[in-house]
């Protein structure tokens, strides 16, 4: 007996029509043969086919940037590297897959992990992902980052570093170090943190309790190859310590791909056992406190070589020698930076404008009181002298500020104020100090032009931190943590977000298509996955996926990175 049967195969309805019979006392399907869709089967018979019209109201989800990042994540590996470290226990996404979620919102849109459920739901993660957004609870990302100790976080890393440095051509012989910290709004009685700590803010903020932050990277596409979280109060040199010798084993991890690992790094990293560890394995590029070797300031810039203009823009110069410093004999570059030059002279002329304006004020409200227009309790020598102490707080400016302050016996010892600029000074601050740098390195056979771009590389380091403190995507703060072990994973979801758009923002590059991590991700995020659900009149309506209408710059991302494949599976 003949009769009709439909299957839904990824929302599509096809027909086929089936022979049934009677064998051995059953009814078994003895024929089925293959009709199509109802399209091809009104066309079969000669009759037009039931027209399909678009619904109102189409949902919309964010697609470009999630799916892209989700895409390399999935490229390289990283919720399996991390479940292989954290195992999965019981039912529910994997700790890695939790995670991975964290470092793509991070990226896109920063939420708090009890928000970020609500975030999911607004994006092709939802169907990409295949979890439900109840599935992605604060308490289970939670418990998620209990489960992630020290020890896992530093061995993740390791292997992703690894998978990075196989998978993609990185500039690996020369690598930037540098650290910086992080204002937190955990409350000043919260004892669950050691790693919060009142220190000197690198923003302004030591009011609050901080974190610290060091970061390895290449330039220049500022791919993080390692990080270390550490206590806010802890200075450069602490810090250092604290990393050296996990940033000597990864370096000799990545030496693996390189013909030899050069580690440049600031004058505030420098002190005598951590270049003795650095010095055993790997080469170094490094800055000295110039007020440290007043002998290498005297050398005058007439005296040292012009480098070549087809490798820098502006004048620099450089006179090259060696010297003994932190007991070992480095190669030791004197350079003088034109740009450095008028940008200091310009930032000097406006603090001594700025102290200056204050001297004025104190000498005319002192003078008020020397005319006798003033009345209450006059000022005494000493008070004047803390508040011109206080002006002269900056840097340089007890030298190029001379000022006076003695007692008027005449005014019944109220105190005199007398200032000036010592022009002497200034003429020999800039003979000897602005617009230097001295560098030293052990990469003896080096050209200066050599050593001088290498420094200049910090700035890949720096860039990378600017990103981190952007508020809109890849941002560190705010944490919503406030224990050190959820600190921790917080600060290896925020690396493991810089990690996937630096090595997104490195693939357009090698396309042709070179633009920031911000106007990467905000062109991504303007193409949105549409969900237009077709009805003919009869049954459910058909959902077909298609993207909003998108620009040249978003139509090009969507070409070269592959989206058309993420939106259709």
């Amino acid at each position: 007996m003949p009769s009709l049967t439909k299957k839904t195969i990824n929302g599509r309805v096809y027909w086929y029509l089936r022979e049934t019979a009677w064998v051995d006392g059953r009814s078994k399907v003895v024929k089925t043969t293959y009709l199509g869709t109802a399209e091809a089967v009104a066309a079969a018979l000669g009759k037009a086919p039931t027209a399909l019209v678009p619904l109102p109201g189409a949902p919309v989800y964010d697609f470009g940037a999630v799916a892209a990042l989700l895409d390399l994540s999935r490229r390289l590996g990283i919720a399996e590297t991390i479940d292989r470290h954290v195992p999965k226990r019981g039912r529910g996404p994997s700790v890695g897959t939790l995670l991975v979620l964290a470092a793509i919102n991070r990226a896109v849109h920063p939420t708090s992990k009890a928000a970020l459920g609500a975030w999911y739901e607004t994006t092709s993660l939802r169907r990409l992902v295949g979890l439900k957004a109840a599935q992605l609870s604060s308490q289970r990302f939670w418990d998620a980052m209990d489960r992630v100790g020290a020890d896992e976080v530093v061995a993740v890393e390791r292997d992703l570093a690894a998978r990075v440095a196989k998978d993609y051509t990185l500039e690996l012989n020369c690598l930037f170090y540098d650290a910086t910290n992080f204002f937190t709004f955990i409350d000043s009685f919260n004892e669950h943190s050691t790693l919060a700590q009142r220190g000197k803010s690198k923003e302004g903020r030591s009011s609050l309790r901080v974190l610290g932050l060091a970061l390895l990277v290449c330039g220049p596409e500022q791919v993080p190859l390692l990080h270390h979280l550490y206590p806010g109060n802890h200075n450069d040199p602490t810090s250092f310590r604290s990393v050296i010798e996990e940033l000597t084993r990864r370096l000799s991890l990545l030496r693996k791909g390189a013909r030899g690992v050069t580690l440049v790094f600031d004058k505030g990293n420098n002190t005598p056992d951590t270049l003795e560890v650095l010095h055993e394995h790997h080469r170094v590029v490094g800055s000295l406190v110039p007020t440290h070797h007043k002998d290498l300031l005297e050398v005058p810039r007439e005296q040292m070589t012009r480098l070549a203009p087809e490798r820098f823009e502006h004048d620099v110069r450089s006179h090259r020698t060696k010297k003994k410093v932190f007991g070992r004999e480095y190669t030791v570059l004197v350079t003088w930076n034109e740009r450095l030059f008028e940008a200091q002279c310009k930032t000097l002329e406006r603090e001594v404008a700025k102290c200056a304006l204050r001297l004025d004020e104190e000498e005319q409200r002192l003078a008020r009181w020397h005319a006798g227009q003033v009345q209450g309790r006059a000022p005494t020598v000493a008070t004047v002298r803390r508040k011109v102490a206080a002006v002269q707080r900056g840097r340089h400016m007890k030298q190029l500020l001379q000022t006076r302050v003695e007692a008027d016996p005449e005014c019944g010892g109220l105190p005199r104020l007398s200032w000036s600029v010592d022009e002497r000074a200034r003429a020999e601050l800039e003979r000897t100090l602005l617009g230097k740098t001295l560098l030293f390195t052990d990469n003896h056979d080096w050209s200066d032009e050599d050593v001088v771009a290498a420094y200049r590389g910090q700035h890949h380091v720096e860039s990378a931190f600017r990103q981190m403190k952007d508020t809109h995507h890849v941002s560190f703060r705010p944490s919503y943590h406030w224990t050190d072990g959820k600190l921790r994973v917080h600060a290896m979801t925020c690396v493991i977000a810089l990690l996937l758009t630096s090595l997104l923002r490195k693939e357009l590059a090698e396309k042709g298509v070179r633009l920031s991590t911000d106007a990467m991700l905000d062109s991504l995020g303007s193409i949105r996955e549409v969900h237009v659900r077709l009805s003919s009149g009869r049954g459910r309506p058909r959902v077909q996926r298609t993207h909003s209408e998108l620009n040249p710059l978003a139509q090009r991302l969507f070409d070269e990175l592959g989206l058309a494949r993420l939106l259709a599976s």
